[in-house]
């Protein structure tokens, strides 16, 4: 049987397991489940590979100490769930890999921790040295304190852009279903896709926001645009059902395999593009549109027709056309309404007029993403 030399080749591998993958029928985390990953995770350690997962699971570990028989809709409720499942949770991963002689290390992340520059230079720091330790990271979004502007949205895309962030080879996606089908899965006639050239190229492909028996919080789209996000940074991402993961990581053609279509970008620019939603938005005239999109400049008060929303210096805007439409996000260096005073006017003289301090970039290139 052939292999994937993608899979094969990889020296550091990020795994995503979702909630319905780690649970039991009514809700708890299933004991077993954990236990058989566990297993698949020392043995690819015991063959070189360095292993970081991305885990969901701490809701539904929390469900049943609180006596909740499902999973709560209110954040709150969520947020409370989280807090008691995480260690829950943790504890039991720790516990397992005990067994095989692996150190686990617990990694809470939110968006600021990727956004802002002094963070995500230490939270990859923080991975290197654990990977470094021959520590396992394992990595959720911090529910706790999460609020729901600066959610991840689903641990799909968390692994997506963590894979990006530990300089990962492989990243592997494990639901509950073995990969992604042309249809739905439960219809006559579906068929798996071994192979994904370019995630682009799906436009004939039905896919459902949940997958055959639900997917968690996410669903099959939150996995083909994990896939997208991937791949698009030169990651490439094999999509299979959990009790498939020892094959799938040992190379075998099972579930489905996302070829990369780009190559690496600054990390936090990745971060920015698609861990963030924009507080507000720069209205662009058409020259500075063309600075900015072709000339990859940065943007200045002279190039700015309007301002829309609420927001502080630091905080990520949509650099929108003359039309409205969005063609870049970023780190804005001016509170919201700071900038009406400074429309269209040139840097010399906001200098003049205002102060030395005025007499910088409204988006400085280093902090700006095209979309």
């Amino acid at each position: 049987m052939s292999t994937r030399s993608e899979v094969t080749g990889a020296k550091r591998v990020v795994v995503k397991v979702g909630s319905s993958s780690l649970t039991t029928a009514a809700g708890g985390i299933d004991p077993a489940r954990v236990r058989d990953l566990v297993d698949v995770l020392a043995r690819l350690r015991a063959s070189g590979k360095e292993v970081v997962l991305v885990s969901s699971g701490a809701i539904a570990a929390g469900l049943a100490p609180l006596g909740l028989t499902t999973r709560p809709k209110a954040l709150p409720a969520q947020q409370a769930a989280a807090s008691v499942g995480q260690g829950l949770l943790v504890h039991r991963y720790t516990e397992e890999l005990a067994r095989h002689g692996v150190i686990v290390g617990q990694v809470l992340l939110t968006v600021d921790d990727v956004t802002r520059r002094s963070h995500y230079r230490n939270a990859y720091q923080t991975f290197a040295k654990l990977l470094d330790l021959g520590v396992l990271p394992i990595v959720n979004e911090n529910d706790t304190v999460a609020t729901s502007e600066i959610r991840f949205g689903d641990n799909d895309r968390l692994a997506a852009l963590v894979a990006h962030l530990v300089h990962a080879d492989l990243l592997v996606l494990l639901s509950d279903v073995d990969g992604l089908y042309d249809a739905n899965p439960s219809r006559p006639g579906s068929s798996l896709l071994p192979d994904v050239v370019s995630v682009d190229d799906l436009t004939d492909v039905r896919i459902g926001k949940t997958g055959a028996a639900g997917l968690g919080s996410g669903g099959m789209q939150t996995k083909v645009d994990a896939a997208r996000i991937a791949t698009g940074a030169g990651i490439p991402v094999v999509l299979t059902a959990a009790d498939r993961a020892g094959a799938a990581l040992a190379g075998e053609p099972v579930g489905t395999l996302f070829h990369t279509t780009g190559r690496r970008r600054p990390t936090r620019l990745l971060w920015l593009a698609h861990a963030t939603e924009p507080k507000g938005t720069l209205v662009l005239d058409a020259g500075a549109v063309r600075a900015v999109v072709e000339r990859r400049a940065s943007l200045l008060a002279a190039g700015i027709t309007g301002v829309e929303g609420t927001f502080h210096a630091g905080e990520p805007v949509d650099l929108a056309g003359p039309d409205g439409t969005p063609v870049a996000r970023g780190l804005v260096n001016f509170d919201a309404e700071e900038i009406p005073a400074l429309l269209g006017r040139t840097s010399h003289d906001l200098k003049r007029e205002l102060g030395a301090e005025y007499e910088r970039e409204v988006v400085h290139r280093d902090d700006l993403v095209l979309l």
